[in-house]
């Protein structure tokens, strides 16, 4: 208690006050300043601008009425999971109308929404009552599209009852691409003055039509974000050529962000990293039409191409790309092919494109060492480099280009590039290593008895602050991709780089002693990894990842088929090794590709249950705050499960506030979860296409979940 004539935070100025409090995001620590005392309860509810609901849908009639103050609502995750929100209640036969406007009541000023609509009423009802400011709203939806709907009726409502709305989202809503247009062109005011429309849906097979793009695009002419997901594959009636190209580029000039996705590449599965790169089939898109396309959308400052045909001698196009999009900061591409030439020492390509500082390379069937060093050398401020399925790059280039991008480069993805594996990747990264805060790599274990001998050290052998010419300078890398290695190909070489071309650090020069710029990844704080089903997790610290003093959370995705696959030597998939990590507080663990027998596996076959005993063994040594989990799936009868050796093994993890489990689970499993002590935070998703339409009668369903909720709810909770 402060004394007599003490100075406390009590006496700052509200405005201050107001400041400071908006300043602070976290949910938890906002929490704890409302309960200083009655003043900075109601300063604190007067800052909260977002707030996500996540109590039970049968509890409407107890909403909160102190968040007046609240733009961001997100009601995609009130429980039951999926259900109808304004479901009647059993104990208080509330009238879903009289829900929906109470609830509009106790958050006046929203202006983005999220919401979960199963069904077209959910929407109905909120709306009787709509906010003025209503600009942006997100639709969730992951169960099957009503089959007595007809086409518009989910957007309907929405486009005649929100005139102010400028944004749309159904990255995550299950619907046909036939159900948008009409609704459009029945309200040409509202589709107008739309700014972002996020169509980039994975539930799509097919996509939107080129016919259906062009009207889209012509009705919606102030667009500034657009994301498509559609098919460039000429095959299919529809695909997208340089006749819609050319239409989006023409009726939406005022584009900033454009995302045009092949439904092919929404899928989360890794491929084969023994494919060429090159597909089957060309995209009907030319040379031509590229620049045309590039130079009607002057404003672009984020562009991603994911078209998964081949896109043959687009160096040129992306020439004319930095010159008529200088606003450019991220680019994706994917199955484009010549992107960067790198003849002689003169940039080209998308190496011409200084300005960016987000770069994404998928599939490139002939981007090599070579090519690297040259986007290393243009791209200069880079801050985020992803590539994926590369067969041509190896170790040396990525090193090559990490080492001229030390100064900016944090955020790094090398996934599916066959001479990349993670020894050779991590190998790459080092001279970044004290400064990376995202990394992804995948676990293939194939050079784990090889050496680090000249691999770690072959491109110290080049002071690249001292290389005399452009022309030396690529000729000596150039002779880094050729099978020799004599000594006259490694000749050291001096250049001296133009002023718009990043130098590298002298720091770099300066190893361990063994070649190695360090061995501690000090910034690193978000860790991805990928790895196939059966093998382990274990080697990753040998690998190089053996000290992350900073990393907070991890994502691991599991994928393949288990059947058919023997029964593994060890008893544990690896997960204790991650207690080496100290401030490791979340997980991601994604089982969801992995696929098996549910129900009795064939003899000699493990179930999917004692896959899930060996994937969770040894996660109690953990010390997690977070924890989402996929079961594995069962394609057969679209089951994704908790079984009762994962309930009890997720049981033993004592830390836990939040588990999320994306699947389904019996009732009883569900109820060793009350064992946690702190656990505050339980829900099951299932947000995987398609999601069940009812659950089975031993699974969860809306009375078991509550009766679940109600028992967790009345625990104490030490904090």
């Amino acid at each position: 208690m402060a004394g007599t004539g003490e100075t406390t935070m009590t006496h700052l100025p509200p405005e201050i006050l107001t400041n400071v409090f908006s300043a602070v995001s976290d949910t938890r620590t906002r929490n704890a300043m409302s309960l200083v005392c009655q003043s900075f309860r109601c300063l604190e509810r007067r800052t909260r601008t977002s707030l996500t609901l996540r109590g039970n849908a049968r509890d409407l009639h107890i909403l909160p009425t102190c968040f007046r103050y609240v733009t961001d609502l997100d009601l995609s995750l009130v429980s039951p999971w999926g259900h109808a929100l304004f479901a009647a209640s059993t104990s208080h036969q509330s009238d879903p109308q009289q829900q929906a406007i109470e609830l509009r009541n106790a958050f006046p000023r929203v202006t983005s929404l999220t919401l979960y609509a199963r069904s077209p009423v959910t929407l109905h009802l909120l709306l009787l009552v709509p906010w003025p400011d209503l600009r942006h709203v997100k639709l969730v939806r992951w169960h099957v599209r009503p089959p007595a709907s007809q086409p518009g009726t989910d957007f309907a409502d929405l486009f005649h009852r929100c005139r102010s709305l400028t944004s749309l989202d159904l990255s995550s809503f299950y619907h046909w691409p036939e159900d948008l247009p009409p609704v459009l062109a029945a309200n040409p005011i509202t589709a107008a003055s739309m700014r972002r429309l996020n169509l980039l849906t994975t539930s799509f097979t097919e996509g939107f039509k080129s016919h259906e793009i062009q009207q889209i695009t012509a009705w919606c002419p102030n667009l500034e974000h657009l994301l498509l997901a559609c098919t460039f594959d000429a095959r299919y009636l529809g695909y997208v050529g340089d006749e819609t190209l050319t239409a989006i580029a023409s009726n939406c000039p005022k584009l900033t962000l454009l995302h045009l996705g092949d439904t092919a590449s929404l899928s989360n599965r890794r491929g084969n990293p023994n494919d060429s790169g090159f597909s089957d089939e060309d995209a009907r898109i030319s040379r031509a039409t590229m620049v045309e396309f590039f130079s009607g959308l002057p404003l672009l400052e984020e562009l991603v191409l994911d078209v998964c045909k081949n896109v043959r001698e687009s160096c040129f196009a992306l020439e004319v790309l930095n010159s008529k999009c200088p606003r450019l900061r991220t680019l994706g591409l994917r199955q484009f092919h010549g992107i960067c030439l790198a003849i002689g020492s003169q940039l080209d390509g998308v190496a011409l494109c200084q300005g960016l500082q987000s770069l994404s390379v998928a599939n490139c069937g002939d981007l090599n060492d070579m090519g690297l060093i040259e986007i290393g050398r243009g791209c200069s401020r880079l801050v985020k480099f992803h590539v994926q399925g590369c067969k041509l790059i190896t170790e040396k280039g990525l090193r090559t280009l990490t080492c001229l991008l030390r100064k900016t480069l944090v955020d790094v993805k090398v996934s599916c590039c066959l001479n990349l594996e993670t020894f050779a990747a991590l190998r790459a990264l080092e001279p970044i290593r004290d400064r990376i805060e995202r990394l992804h790599v995948d676990c293939v274990w194939n050079g784990m008895k090889e050496s680090d001998d000249g691999l770690g050290q072959s491109l110290l052998n080049f002071d690249l602050n001292k290389l005399e010419d452009e022309q030396c300078f690529g000729q000596d890398f150039a002779s880094m991709d050729s099978e020799g290695t004599s000594q006259n190909k490694r000749q050291r070489c001096s250049y001296s780089p133009p002023p718009e071309e990043v130098e590298i650090d002298d720091s770099l020069m300066q190893s361990n002693g063994n070649g190695y710029w360090g061995t501690s990844w000090d910034k690193l704080k978000y860790l991805s990894l990928w790895i196939g089903v059966g093998d382990m997790l274990s080697p990753l610290p040998m690998a190089g990842l053996e000290d992350c003093p900073s990393l907070e959370e991890i994502r691991i995705r599991v994928e393949g088929d288990c059947r058919g696959k023997p029964k593994p030597s060890e008893t544990e998939f690896g997960l204790s090794i991650l207690a080496c990590y100290p401030n490791l507080s979340k997980m991601q663990l994604d089982c969801g590709d992995t696929r098996g027998y549910a129900l009795t596996a064939p003899s000699g076959q493990m179930d999917l249950s004692l896959w899930e005993r060996f994937f969770l063994n040894g996660i109690g040594t953990l010390s997690l705050d977070e924890l989402d989990y996929w079961p594995p799936q069962d394609e057969d009868v679209n089951q994704r499960s908790l079984s009762l050796p994962a309930a009890g093994l997720l049981q033993e993890c004592y830390t836990l506030r939040k588990l999320f489990i994306h699947g389904t689970a019996h009732e009883h499993f569900m109820n060793f979860f009350l064992k946690i002590p702190n656990l505050r935070d339980v829900q099951l998703r299932e947000d995987y296409y398609p999601a069940p339409e009812s659950d089975m009668s031993t699974e969860m369903r809306v009375g078991s979940c509550s009766r679940f909720e109600y028992a967790l709810n009345r625990r104490q909770i030490s904090d």
